[in-house]
C-alpha cells in the first residue's frame, strides 16, 4: 500500500507530459534540452559536480549500466545508477550501491521541484518539462544531496536531446544500435546511431559496442569531428563464453589491463557484447585514474543485478521473463535460450510462449522470429497505455496459421501457465519490459518473487 504522500508525488509527476505513456511516440513533440538546463539551474547545476558515465544504445544499455555500477561500488565508490523505465515500481530507476531511492525521499525531492517545474512550465519558453525531465533532474539532484562519487546515466530515447544528456561525461557509451524508434530516431541506422553519438562530448572518452558498418562509421566520423578519443570495445576486449552453471554464466576476458575470469549472474549469451563494452569502460575509468582492481572488476560482475532481462523466475517448471521488444532483440534472445537449454536444461521437451507487446513495435517482425518455436502461445496485453490489443498481435501470428490464446491479463496467464505446465517445460514472457514488469508484479503479490 502506497503511503498518501508518496502516491501524491507520483501523481504530481505523471500529471506532467508523460511520453512514456503516451499512445504513441511522435516525432512533432518538442525536444529542447534547454527546459533541463533552466531547471538543473535553479539547482545549481548538480548533474556536473559528479563524474559520470552515459550510456546510449538500442539494445544492452541497461544492462551494461548495471553492470558499471555494480564494480563501482565494489569498488568502494559510492555510486548512483539512473536507469528506465521501471518494472513495478518508480523507486526502480534510482539506485545508490544497488538500493532503490526511498518513498520519502522521493516525496521531499518532488517537493523542491514542484514549484521550480511549474514555473517554467508556465512560461513555456522552450516547451513544457516532461515526466521523464523532471525525474532526470530528481536523479541528479539525489544523487549530488546523498554525496554520490559517481553516476552512472543511462539515457531514455536517442541520446543528442534526451533529458539526460546534459551530462558531461569522463566515458561515453554507446550499446548496439538497431532499428528502434524509427519514428522518432530516424528509419535508418546511421540516422539512429547519429542520435546516440549524441551523447559524445569534446575530450570524453567514448566505447562503442560492434556496431553495423554504417552505425560505426558515424560514430568514428563524430568522435573525430568533436575532438573525442574512441574505444572499439569488441576490437578490445577478447570475450571467450565458456558455458552455464545454475545461476550464471561463465565467461574468460582479455583486457588492455589483464585477463579475467568472469562469472555473470545476467543469463543470454548476448550479454558477451554489454561485458566488453562495461569492461572497455571500466579499463578506461582506470586510465583516468580511478583506482579498480581486477579483483573488485570481477567480484563487482558477480553481483550485478538487472531484472527482467533473461531472468529465471522458477527452474520447476522454467520461467525466464525477458523484456525483447524488438526483432533483433527477439533474435538474440532466441539465440541465447537455446545455447541456455542446450548447456543447462537438456530436459525441456515442451514450450510456451506468453507474448504482449506495444503498439508502436514492429509486432509482425517478432511474430516472424517466434511462430514456430512454442508449443502454445498465449497473447497478453500489459497496463500500459500504448500495450497492443492481444487480437491485432493474433492476426500476425495467424498468417503463419498458428493457433493462440487470449489470456485475461499478464499475472494470470503466467499463473495459468505455470499451474498447467510438466517439470520439464519452459514458459517464457516477452515482448515488452511492461510485460515482464506486469509478470514479476503479479508473482510478488503471490509471494513468488
Amino acid at each position: 500500500m502506497l503511503s498518501a504522500r508518496y502516491q501524491k508525488a507520483l501523481d504530481y509527476l505523471y500529471s506532467l507530459v508523460d511520453m512514456e505513456s503516451r499512445h504513441e511516440l511522435s516525432p512533432e513533440v518538442l525536444f529542447d534540452l534547454r527546459r533541463m538546463e533552466r531547471l538543473l539551474e535553479k539547482f545549481d547545476n548538480p548533474h556536473l559536480k559528479i563524474p559520470c558515465v552515459h550510456i546510449a544504445g538500442t539494445k544492452g544499455k541497461g544492462s551494461t549500466a548495471a553492470m558499471i555500477a555494480s564494480v563501482l561500488a565494489e569498488s568502494g565508490l559510492k555510486t548512483g545508477l539512473y536507469t528506465s523505465p521501471h518494472l513495478i515500481d518508480l523507486t526502480e530507476r534510482l539506485k545508490i550501491d544497488g538500493v532503490d531511492i526511498d518513498t520519502e525521499a522521493v516525496v521531499e525531492i518532488v517537493a523542491e521541484l514542484e514549484p521550480v517545474v511549474n514555473a517554467i512550465n508556465a512560461r513555456a519558453e522552450f516547451g513544457c518539462l516532461t515526466t521523464f525531465e523532471v525525474l532526470t533532474a530528481m536523479a541528479f539532484i539525489y544523487f549530488a544531496k546523498s554525496g554520490v562519487d559517481v553516476q552512472v546515466i543511462e539515457t531514455g530515447l536517442g541520446g543528442r536531446l534526451d533529458a539526460t544528456n546534459v551530462a558531461c561525461p569522463e566515458v561515453a557509451v554507446i550499446t548496439l544500435i538497431g532499428l528502434d524508434h524509427t519514428g522518432v530516431l530516424g528509419s535508418t541506422l546511421a540516422r539512429i546511431a547519429g542520435e546516440k553519438a549524441g551523447i559524445i562530448k569534446a575530450g570524453s572518452t567514448v566505447v562503442s559496442a560492434s556496431q553495423p558498418a554504417e552505425a560505426a562509421l558515424v560514430i568514428r566520423e563524430t568522435c573525430n569531428r568533436i575532438g573525442a578519443s574512441l574505444i572499439e570495445a569488441g576490437n578490445r576486449i577478447n570475450i571467450s563464453h565458456r558455458g552455464y552453471a545454475a545461476s550464471f554464466q561463465v565467461f574468460d576476458a582479455a583486457g588492455d589491463l589483464a585477463n579475467y575470469h568472469i562469472e555473470l549472474p545476467l543469463m543470454g549469451s548476448y550479454q558477451a557484447a554489454n561485458l566488453a563494452c562495461a569492461l572497455a569502460s571500466l579499463e578506461a575509468l582506470v586510465k583516468k585514474g580511478c583506482w579498480i582492481s581486477k579483483s573488485q572488476i570481477e567480484k563487482g560482475l558477480r553481483k550485478v543485478k538487472w531484472p527482467g532481462r533473461f531472468q529465471i523466475l522458477s527452474a520447476q517448471p522454467l520461467l525466464i521473463a525477458d523484456g525483447a521488444h524488438n526483432p533483433e532483440a527477439v533474435g538474440a534472445l532466441l539465440s541465447a535460450l537455446e545455447d541456455y537449454l542446450t548447456c543447462a536444461r537438456p530436459d525441456i521437451s515442451r514450450r510456451t510462449l506468453i507474448f504482449g507487446t506495444s503498439r508502436d513495435k514492429d509486432i509482425a517482425g517478432m511474430a516472424a522470429r517466434l511462430h514456430d518455436r512454442f508449443d502454445r502461445i498465449l497473447l497478453v496485453r500489459s497496463d500500459h497505455p500504448r500495450a497492443a490489443e492481444p487480437e491485432a498481435i493474433g492476426r500476425e501470428f495467424a498468417r503463419y496459421g498458428r493457433k493462440t490464446e487470449i489470456a485475461e491479463n499478464v499475472a494470470q496467464a503466467v499463473k495459468s501457465a505455470m499451474a498447467s505446465a510438466a517439470h520439464d517445460e519452459l514458459i517464457l514472457v516477452t515482448g515488452s519490459l511492461f510485460v515482464v514488469g506486469n509478470a514479476l508484479a503479479g508473482r510478488r503479490a503471490e509471494g513468488s518473487y
